[in-house]
């Protein structure tokens, strides 16, 4: 990764780093991932400031769930992708979305509820941003997660063709 120094290692944290373009956190060995629009910066994320899913009140658990219901539609996630680069206007994420403008508002004021895009009026445009970039690093994960999960099944469709 271009522009970043070397890596960091402090037992009980999580380091993220960030050059121009991409965002990586790297713990326990593994290294995550993601596009990043924004000039280089290093974020440490302490282990007490990140609680555990376990210890979560039932309404607290129902926050991260309507969290996460923000990410469980596939428009929402084209938009996030869109805006992994640079901002954008309604218009300009309706044409790379293949969506109606209308659809689009929508999905991006589910977003900026959530926390995950900013909005900055232009004069008569309103554009979009990333406001959590660590939202990617989350979205990466998962798409990993499933893609294993693909080439597990697949392996084991053609283990059984074999046979």
């Amino acid at each position: 990764m271009r522009g970043v120094g070397s890596i960091y290692s402090i037992a009980d944290s999580i380091i993220v780093k960030a050059s121009y373009t991409y965002l990586r956190i790297y713990t326990n060995n593994e290294t995550y991932s993601a596009n990043r629009g924004a000039k280089g910066i290093m974020l440490v994320f302490k282990k007490e400031n990140c609680l555990p899913m376990e210890g979560l009140s039932d309404q607290a658990l129902t926050e991260v769930a309507h969290y996460f219901s923000a990410l469980a539609e596939p428009t929402r996630l084209r938009i996030l992708n869109c805006l992994r680069d640079r901002e954008h206007n309604v218009g300009e994420l309706a044409e790379r979305c293949a969506c109606s403008q209308a659809n689009v508002s929508r999905h991006l004021s589910t977003l900026a509820k959530h926390g995950l895009v900013a909005r900055e009026g232009r004069g008569t445009a309103v554009y979009y941003r990333i406001a959590d970039p660590a939202i990617y690093v989350l979205c990466d994960l998962v798409c990993g997660n499933v893609a294993r999960q693909l080439d597990a099944q697949a392996a084991l469709l053609a283990e059984r063709r074999g046979k």
